[in-house]
């Protein structure tokens, strides 16, 4: 089974290089970017701009390869891939929940964006605490780590 995706957009943000990057959207406060729309999918954006938070789901063009187990960036053991949110992966899709500053026509100003600039856009989609935030949820191996989040900034382990 083949499958294949088009991308409807650019994210355009002011990380040029991987090296430096925040590894999320949480350590990436403030950083304002753009989700550039393209003109046949503008339809698609009306009622979103009443969401303070959207999903951004896209690929990860810069990444190559992968590896089941890994050293993440925010560890010093080797975990499993899928237990991580490592860009090398066997499909690589990111994710990130941004805050959606405002639209005009089919651009979104958007803050909190850890993405690098240029990266092909896979999908929008709105962010609903009801549906994305479970009670009782856990963080695994993260637990003890993730308030560093804030501070760390990628490498060029991923590259």
């Amino acid at each position: 089974m083949k499958i294949e995706y088009e991308p409807i957009g650019v994210i355009r943000s002011p990380f040029n290089r991987l090296e430096g990057m925040p590894i999320q959207p949480s350590g990436a406060v403030g950083v304002k970017g753009t989700v550039e729309i393209y003109q046949k999918y503008v339809d698609g954006l009306k009622d979103l701009n009443d969401f303070s938070h959207i999903i951004l789901l896209y690929h990860f063009h810069q990444s190559r390869g992968f590896a089941l187990q890994l050293t993440p960036f925010m560890d010093t053991q080797h975990r499993g891939l899928f237990a991580t949110r490592a860009p090398r992966r066997p499909n690589p899709i990111g994710l990130s929940i941004v805050r959606l500053v405002c639209i005009t026509g089919g651009r979104i100003a958007v803050e909190n964006i850890d993405v690098l600039d240029k990266t092909p856009l896979l999908d929008v989609k709105p962010y609903v605490p009801a549906f994305d935030r479970p009670s009782g949820s856990r963080a695994g191996w993260l637990e003890h780590v993730q308030q560093n989040v804030s501070h760390l900034k990628s490498d060029s382990r991923f590259k």
